[in-house]
């Protein structure tokens, strides 16, 4: 068993984090370190858990888990480990964008990997250090990343991607309150989202010929969880080779499935699936990717990488059914 500490407890990402944790069989929560809660039932904050655990927020760290959990807001983290030291045996995972990009992996001479395990699973098994991608760059990703190793991005590509309302985080503004997100839908941050930088990373690392735009619409949904993306660029191959890419790519991924049927966002809703859906028209290829946004978007991949940092079965803890009714 190894013990697990987690950084910023009370959030969305936090409460899926800790539920996910007290069902690992693998797993020990040794502390959940929250200063505003200090001394709080956790159960108080996340309700679901009530009956579940009676552990409490503390305002104390033990150094020396073996793997610690930074669910703080973005910038954050950096912060927080410039003020706090770790045992070098604790590896560390991060849900915010401190260390997701190339310029900021390397932090106080820890090295971050990336930590999309359908691209980079092998290094992350002997990763220290884990950033864990964000919500939308996850879906977008895992939308591209059959395309761009193969070197078949030839021109712009478009996408758009609506997340649900968990994805603006616990903090209330003009644009989460209940009045304004029911029965409303409006996009932000137009062509400037910041996983843009992830995405465009990505692509090119994979695809070094890769010279075009991608150009990136997100909109709030007035749903509560989920992340339903399309996206569509020029493919010269026919829908079949296109299939054949992607299943070929995703024959061996533990959570990311290509589907021949149209999909929505019941399907995963409540899982660490990324289901993927092709169509083809005139020389446009239609891909769209469906992501819970707090699991496979944030603590289910979190959960996930953190397995294959420890050597365990991919899919430890992660068995979840659709709620779909």
């Amino acid at each position: 068993m190894i013990k697990a500490g987690m950084i910023g407890g009370a959030g969305y990402t936090a409460g899926e984090l800790i539920r996910l944790l007290l069902n690992h069989n693998q797993v020990n929560i040794d502390f959940v370190y929250s200063t505003s809660n200090a001394g709080n039932k956790i159960h108080k904050v996340h309700q679901d858990l009530v009956g579940t655990t009676e552990m409490e927020f503390t305002s104390e760290i033990n150094a020396k888990v073996d793997v610690l959990f930074l669910c703080l807001g973005h910038g954050n983290s950096k912060t927080f480990l410039e003020q706090h030291t770790f045992s070098e045996d604790t590896k560390i995972i991060d849900l915010s964008n401190d260390f997701r990009l190339k310029e900021d992996e390397i932090f106080n001479g820890k090295t971050f990997v990336y930590g999309l395990p359908e691209l980079h699973k092998e290094t992350i098994k002997s990763a220290n250090y884990i950033a864990n991608p964000g919500c939308f760059a996850t879906a977008i990703q895992l939308a591209l990343l059959p395309l761009a190793a193969s070197k078949s991005v030839k021109e712009d590509i478009h996408i758009n991607a609506v997340t649900g309302a968990t994805g603006a985080g616990t903090s209330l503004s003009k644009t989460t309150h209940f009045t304004w997100r029911d029965n409303n839908f409006s996009y932000y941050k137009p062509f400037t989202h910041q996983h843009l930088g992830e995405i465009n990373q990505t692509v090119s690392q994979l695809h070094t010929d890769f010279n075009s735009e991608i150009h990136f619409m997100p909109n709030r949904g007035n749903f509560s969880r989920g992340i339903f993306a399309t996206l569509y660029t020029n493919f010269e191959g026919s829908l079949e080779d296109a299939k054949t890419l992607y299943n070929s790519y995703y024959k061996d991924a533990a959570f990311t499935f290509v589907s021949d049927e149209e999909i929505h966002l019941k399907q995963v809703v409540n899982t660490n699936k990324c289901i993927i859906h092709l169509y083809k028209h005139n020389n446009k290829l239609l891909v769209t990717s469906i992501i819970d946004n707090l699991l496979k978007g944030a603590s289910g991949q979190a959960i996930q990488n953190m397995n294959l940092a420890f050597g365990y079965n991919e899919t430890e803890g992660l068995k979840l059914k659709a709620n779909f009714f």
